[in-house]
């Protein structure tokens, strides 16, 4: 995970606007907020992505 995706999924975290376990409703609201990295990024690497979020290990 680079810094960039980090710091993508911590600005839609910010916002509050949904549970950071809806996968897709996070990538909506990632491509709603032009984080097309993030978007991308959660297609291929979901594992990586909620052991992120339950850790906040990279």
């Amino acid at each position: 995970m680079t810094d960039t995706i980090r710091d993508q999924i911590l600005t839609v975290r910010d916002t509050g606007l949904t549970n950071m376990f809806d996968i897709r409703m996070v990538q909506r609201i990632a491509f709603d907020m032009d984080l097309y990295e993030l978007v991308d990024y959660l297609e291929d690497s979901r594992a990586e992505y909620v052991h992120f979020i339950l850790t906040g290990e990279t």
